[in-house]
């Protein structure tokens, strides 16, 4: 399908559902042409990035937000490319924002692969949108860091770097002590000696050892890998001391290596857990009774039933598939049953571990990955009562039909979650291809989009749809309305500040 044909399926889809989106094109995008950097120095103690780009990031970095948009576009219009864009914005969210917590004002970083891939799923002269918002979004949160002490990235202590052949051994040290300054010289050393998957399959291990920072560690490792694929892995190595910083934080707590702690439990029970497998764990069958089985320990068991139960259905023969069904569900359930930050991230975390296990070959992390996605869940539950259960959930007649119909979903997103799920389940029995009800959810989330939580959330459910089973895939997706926008929410600005910029 050629570039015109995209565009006219988004603009037919966008025109049905007219009377929620509130602005009847975006087309005003396609304005925007590609630009050079200009050139720039930098502090001897900061770290550096690249000839071609570090100009481009202290651009990014100097341009005050008030002007940041009109700049940008003026340079895209003379040329400068995307994927340029991508990796400066990205770049200079990792050196001027400290990562810890890795989340709050850090999702500037975190929100960057998940704009990039609203981008990818928009029409080409569209894509810019989600990028102008991710910069805006970064303006405002280097503001914050300069109120929090303005951290800075600084260089490397190159005399510290281990030489290729020690520096995953240190690196594997380092993590497994929780020493930071042996950590940011190994990774240094690991970047410049190892190939990216060998580096890839190594954070694996450390992004979900522990439960701390709401599941940030996983997407952090899975967000900076998939963004790394898309601007070149000449930029690993300030991406990947950043993440290993991240990866550290121990949130106050003592120094996990010397104590026992509840956020450690899970992962040091599942490392030995892991060894129970089946060595044939892959080769199993779908089973739906172990898939429900499974969904009832998520809602009611702890951190241990869950990875045993896990255990227990591997050892059964059950599929893979029908377990991770079970995780994506019981995320989707745990945000239906009380939406907010805690259960979004229920969604987002199996999302980024489940990317994982899909990327990483070694077959002991796969599985770790595995029974420590089991094991977070019920962390991600908190105290919250059992409300509603997905698997009870019914569809309802929608009164419209066709375009009317999607429009009606949408508006009662913003009125009645409940009924805006049992609505789309309904949809979806009719148009089990649902490429327009993500196209018109995509555009909400441009237009109303206000936070880095509504990328990232949007992202990952309407990309995970794709991962469950078709037995139970609609009602995943019927449980995301509970954190989607609706068309009764109020517009944000950028579109307008974006438009003004674009006509300049």
């Amino acid at each position: 399908m050629n570039a015109a044909t995209t565009r006219r399926h988004f603009l037919k889809t966008a025109a049905g559902t007219g009377a929620l989106l509130g602005l009847s094109d975006l087309g005003f995008l396609s304005r925007l042409r590609p630009v050079s950097a200009a050139e720039a120095k930098l502090e001897p103690d900061i770290v550096r990035f690249d000839p071609e780009i570090e100009p481009l990031v202290r651009f990014l970095e100097d341009t005050p937000r008030e002007r940041l948009l009109e700049k940008v576009a003026a340079r895209i219009k003379r040329g400068l490319s995307y994927r340029d864009l991508l990796a400066a914005l990205l770049l200079a969210g990792v050196r001027n924002i400290q990562p810890r917590p890795v989340g709050f004002k850090f999702h500037a970083v975190l929100v960057v692969n998940s704009a990039h891939l609203a981008s990818l799923s928009s029409p080409d002269t569209d894509r810019w949108l989600p990028i102008f918002w991710a910069l805006d979004y970064f303006k405002s949160s280097q503001a914050q860091d300069v109120k929090e002490g303005d951290w800075t990235m600084h260089a490397v202590d190159e005399s510290k770097i281990p030489s290729g052949q020690k520096a995953k051994h240190a690196f594997i040290e380092a993590m497994e002590s929780w020493d930071e300054t042996a950590a940011d010289a190994a990774v240094t050393g690991l970047v410049r000696s190892a190939g990216a998957q060998e580096i890839f399959e190594l954070f694996c291990r450390y992004c979900a050892r522990d439960f701390r920072e709401l599941g940030h560690k996983a997407i952090y490792t899975a967000n900076s890998w998939r963004a790394l694929q898309c601007i070149g892995w000449q930029h690993a190595e300030p991406v990947l001391r950043s993440l290993a910083y991240a990866l550290l934080d121990r949130t106050g707590d003592a120094n996990p290596a010397k104590n026992d702690l509840p956020a450690d439990r899970p992962g040091r029970r599942n490392l030995e857990s892991r060894e129970k497998i089946r060595a044939d764990w892959l080769d199993g069958k779908a089973d739906t009774e172990a898939l429900t089985g499974m969904l009832q320990v998520v809602r009611q068991g702890a951190a241990v039933d869950t990875s045993e139960k896990v255990i227990e259905l591997l050892n059964r023969g059950v599929a893979p598939q029908s377990i991770w069904d079970a995780l994506f569900n019981g995320a989707g359930e745990l945000l239906m049953r009380e939406p907010g930050i805690r259960s979004l991230h229920a969604v987002t975390c199996t999302n980024s571990l489940h990317f994982a296990w899909q990327h990483c070959s070694n077959d002991a992390t796969r599985r770790y990955l595995l029974l420590q996605n089991a094991a977070f869940l019920p962390l991600f539950r908190g105290n919250s009562k059992e409300k509603v259960r997905i698997d009870d959930l019914q569809d309802a007649p929608l009164k419209a039909s066709g375009s009317q119909a999607l429009e009606e979903i949408f508006a009662e997103i913003s009125n009645d979650r409940v009924s805006a799920a049992r609505k789309l389940l309904a949809w979806l029995k009719q148009n089990p291809q649902p490429k327009e009800f993500v196209d018109a959810a995509r555009v909400l989330i441009f237009l109303k989009g206000r936070d880095a939580h509504d990328y990232k959330f949007s992202s990952a459910v309407l990309e995970d749809y794709q991962h469950v089973s078709p037995a139970w895939r609609d009602r995943y997706l019927a449980a995301s309305v509970f954190n989607l926008r609706g068309s009764g929410d109020s517009n944000n600005e950028l579109v307008k500040r974006t438009r003004a910029a674009l006509q300049g």
